[in-house]
């Protein structure tokens, strides 16, 4: 009797350890992705397009992860600050990763990628300033600089692909309109990611030094101090957002920043953690 309990007892515990390892196998597949709304949005987006999640009808640039609807893979979505996403990729499955912070990371969206998105222009990256400064001399300078043939150019040679000039009739870097000797010796203060908006800025600021005017590129590495910066006045414009997320900021914080142009965009793409590639989706 003693032997059969025993031997009762040995095959449940084999059982209890192969259901253990079934579990284990089953463990959530972790992809982290960024926490601010329209940016999680965004890499929600890209990854219902490569099928790895299904998303409610209507949920847009917008969604965050309770907006899910169908998730067959038991993907487990890992909110992160978009700038230590690369620092816990290897943390995690994968990881949608801003163009900005992958650069900065060493990564190009165009070569190092898993999957990366199309040049929605809906997510352009944008010159800013407070409503009521998008007609001024200053403004309009900065953007004439920003939207120049030389701008574009170094875009393309620097980036390759994994930052687009979406200017469609580059200036020579000036605008008629605006009174340059005025503006001589004056300062313009521009808040701005250190990649690639601020190396972008640096093409401007050679530019408006050929009228005497000094650019002044101060750089954040978050989202919210450049927006804050500019609605104190403390800074005259910035260059690191897309309108979505503009838009999103100016509802929940109560600030009237707006949009003066576009000048790039910053394809968001999925990059390899723990996995390889996305063969774990083609089930």
């Amino acid at each position: 009797m003693k032997k059969h309990i025993s031997l009762i007892l040995a095959l449940a515990l084999i059982f209890a350890l192969a259901l253990s390892g079934c579990g284990s196998s089953s463990a959530p597949i972790q992809i982290a992705v960024p926490n601010d709304t329209t940016n999680e949005a965004r890499a929600l987006l890209l990854l219902e397009a490569n099928g790895i999640i299904k998303l409610k009808e209507g949920a847009g640039i917008t969604a965050t992860k309770n907006d899910i609807a169908e998730n067959p893979f038991n993907v487990e979505i890992v909110e992160t600050e978009a700038a230590q996403i690369p620092n816990i990729r290897q943390d995690v499955d994968l990881a949608v990763i801003n163009c900005n912070y992958a650069i900065s990371a060493g990564l190009n969206p165009a070569t190092d990628s898993i999957a990366v998105e199309g040049a929605y222009s809906a997510y352009s990256n944008i010159l800013a300033v407070k409503a009521g400064n998008e007609n001024s001399d200053k403004t309009k300078a900065l953007a004439a600089a920003l939207q120049s043939q030389r701008v574009a150019d170094f875009i393309t040679e620097t980036y390759d692909g994994a930052v687009m000039s979406v200017v469609d009739n580059p200036t020579d870097g000036f605008d008629p309109s605006v009174d340059y000797a005025a503006l001589a010796g004056q300062t313009i203060s521009v808040a701005a990611s250190p990649t690639p908006h601020a190396e972008v800025l640096a093409i401007a600021k050679e530019i408006l030094a050929e009228k005497d005017i000094t650019l002044d590129i101060q750089e954040y590495n978050d989202y919210v101090v450049p927006n804050t910066v500019v609605d104190d006045g403390t800074v005259d414009a910035n260059y690191f957002q897309h309108v979505p997320y503009l838009d999103d900021f100016n509802a929940e914080q109560g600030t009237n920043i707006v949009s003066v142009c576009t000048v790039h965009v910053e394809p968001m793409a999925i990059y390899s953690g723990k996995q390889a590639d996305l063969s774990a989706f083609s089930k």
